[in-house]
This record gives C-alpha cells, sequence and structure tokens, in this order.
C-alpha cells in the first residue's frame, strides 16, 4: 500500500512526524506499507520555484492514499497566484477529484473542560461535516481583481453544476446511513442562485434515500445552532466555502482545532489525509504542535483507503487511552493535567498502541 507522504510547511513536517509513527508500528508488525516523501507548498517553492512540482503531482496520482501536513507562510502571500502554497493543495484536490472532504467532530469526554462550550451541551457529541470540494468560490470563474471605472474590483464567482451538487450530496446519504441517518444541509438559498439549485437537487437525492431524514439549515442559522445544540447534527453537508468556515467553527467544540482530522476522497478509495489545522508559523519548530489531529487522520486513512479499519479503532483507542491518563499538548491543557510536546505526544500514542 502506497503512501506519499507531504508533510509541507509550518508545523506539517513536525505533525507527520508523529503520524508516521504511529503507522511504523503497524510497517513493524508485518502490514505492507510503503511510504514516499515529496515536497510541497511553500518548502516546494523555495526548493524548485513552484509549490506544486510534478514529480509531488505524479507521486499523488500513483499512491493509494497521501498524508498530508500543512503549506503556507507569511512571507509566501505576497507571490502571484498560481505560485502560492495554497495553491499546490487546491490543485491536487482537483486534478485528483477528490471532492468530499469528510470532517469528523468528536468531543471526547477527557477534554470536555478545554471547550469553551458547557460540558452539558457536549456529552456524546459525534457528527460529521461533509464538506463540498472541488467547487464554489474556490474555483468558480470569472475570478480576480481588474479596474472598473478607475476603481480596483474584486470578483470571485459562486458556482456549482448539479452534477457537483449531486454528487456530494450522495456521499452525504451514503454516511449518515452508516451513522443514524440524518442529513442536515446548509445553504444560503434566500439569497444566491448558486444554494438555491444547491437546494433543489439535495431534495432531489434525498427521494433515494427515504430512510435518512433531512433538513435544511441557512449557514447562518447552522453557525449559531452549532454552539447552541450541537448534539441535534449527525452529517452536514455544504459548499466548499460555508463547510470550511463551520468546520473551523466546530473544532471548538472539541477543544481545539488540533483535534480535528479529515479525509479528502473522489468516487474512489483513493484519498487525501490531513490535520484541519493550518501550518501555525508562529509556533512551527517549537515542538509544542498538537499532533493528535494528524495522527487520527491516518486512523481514517487506515479506515478509509488502505481497508484496515481495526487498526484505525486501535489508533483511536491508544489516543483515548493517552488523554485519559491526562497527557496534553499547551492546546488542550488545563490545570491538573501533563503538559507535553509534539514528539512526547507521538512517542506516548505509540506506547499505548502496545
Amino acid at each position: 500500500m502506497k503512501i506519499a507522504v507531504l508533510p509541507g510547511d509550518g508545523i506539517g513536517p513536525e505533525v507527520t512526524a508523529q503520524a508516521l509513527k504511529v503507522l511504523d508500528v503497524f510497517a513493524r508488525e508485518g502490514m505492507a506499507l510503503e511510504f514516499d516523501h515529496a515536497l510541497i507548498g511553500g518548502c516546494a517553492y523555495d526548493a524548485t520555484g513552484h509549490p506544486l512540482p510534478p514529480e509531488t503531482l505524479a507521486l499523488a496520482r500513483d499512491a493509494d492514499a497521501i498524508l498530508f501536513g500543512a503549506e503556507g507562510g507569511f512571507h509566501y502571500e505576497a507571490l502571484p497566484r498560481g505560485l502560492r502554497p495554497g495553491d499546490a493543495l487546491l490543485t491536487v484536490r482537483r486534478e485528483l477529484q477528490l471532492f468530499a472532504n469528510f470532517r469528523p467532530v468528536v468531543a471526547y469526554p477527557e477534554l470536555a473542560g478545554a471547550s469553551p462550550l458547557k460540558a452539558s451541551h457536549l456529552d456524546g457529541l459525534d457528527l460529521v461535516i461533509l464538506r463540498e470540494l472541488t467547487g464554489d468560490l474556490y474555483f468558480g470563474e470569472p475570478r480576480g481583481v481588474h479596474i472598473e471605472n478607475g476603481v480596483r474590483v474584486g470578483i470571485n464567482t459562486m458556482r456549482y453544476d448539479e452534477e457537483e451538487i449531486r454528487r456530494i450530496a450522495h456521499a452525504a446519504f451514503r454516511t449518515a446511513r452508516l451513522r443514524r441517518r440524518r442529513v442536515c444541509s446548509v445553504d444560503k438559498a434566500n439569497v444566491l442562485e448558486a444554494m438555491e439549485l444547491w437546494r433543489e437537487i439535495v431534495d432531489d437525492v434525498a427521494r433515494d434515500y427515504p430512510d435518512v431524514e433531512l433538513e435544511h439549515l441557512y449557514v447562518d442559522a447552522a453557525a449559531m445552532s452549532l454552539l447552541h445544540s450541537p448534539r441535534r447534527f449527525d452529517v452536514i453537508v455544504t459548499g466548499n466555502l460555508f463547510g470550511d468556515i463551520l468546520s473551523d467553527e466546530a473544532s471548538m467544540l472539541t477543544g481545539s482545532i488540533g483535534m480535528l482530522p479529515s479525509a479528502s476522497l473522489g468516487d474512489g478509495t483513493k484519498g487525501l489525509y490531513e490535520p484541519v489545522h493550518g501550518c501555525a508559523p508562529d509556533i512551527a519548530g517549537q515542538d509544542i504542535a498538537n499532533p493528535l489531529a494528524s495522527i487520527l487522520s491516518a486512523a481514517m486513512m487506515l479506515r478509509m483507503s488502505l481497508g484496515q479499519p481495526d487498526a484505525a479503532a486501535r489508533i483511536e483507542r491508544a489516543v483515548r487511552r493517552v488523554l485519559a491518563s491526562g497527557y496534553r499538548t499547551a492546546d488542550i491543557a488545563e490545570p491538573g493535567t501533563k503538559q507535553i510536546g509534539t514528539s512526547q505526544m507521538g512517542d506516548l500514542v505509540v506506547a499505548a498502541l502496545s
């Protein structure tokens, strides 16, 4: 099983290294895992003049799964569009047609005190945000900045065709059938024509899943409900922009964005697995980043792309054991817990696997 390892920038290499420590346990036990590393993002631009070298994209195409760290950095933001680190990740998603981004949001009882919300709001919380990943404002045309009547005008286009909506809606309903059979579709159909079409197509797809309950919420109401009554949700399906925002908001339900893994898949089993957090250049290289989102992303990879659900469950149990023992990185530390660094957290998860 070939895994393309793309650590990227900032804290990406640090947290990815911990996920690889965990995966190496299974390789030593006999699981056939082959790891190939490549540059992506700012480090690739520095080395080659482009954030996505052809050999990196070729490796991603050839792999069974991709383990990604993070991309970016403040000093890259002035680069032209197409050469910024984030453009590399967008290109990989588009070229491999990884249109469905699964972001599970699980409130661990051990971290109830790390969230700013009341523990009573979070007990038993387990939802999935399913974000459409290859359309919307991120890819729509026309786009750019130009001069109009002597002033600069910025343009981005929210665009969805019905097939793009249909395939992400099917993914949402199929996911709900494996869970609690509830889908909440989030849009802004009262203002945006693209979202009117979104709602119409989701309703049409819902007819194929009479055993799954469907509700619609406008994105502003959904954002409020995520904080007010998060346990009402099972599977949330939404567009690229709204999914980006809502999943970051939902990270506060878990106590830290350092706890949220994700998986991006297309029509097959190939997927790209990454922590939801960014590159965090302000803390890079200090051994204080939380690697659990990356480790849990590796667990998702084993389950969803590599057909190893038992190994995935072992990793998730190991994470719970470490948290139950009171160990915390800085972002989830509370009084009475034992604060540790990135590398030690990885070591402890490896030990807990035994």
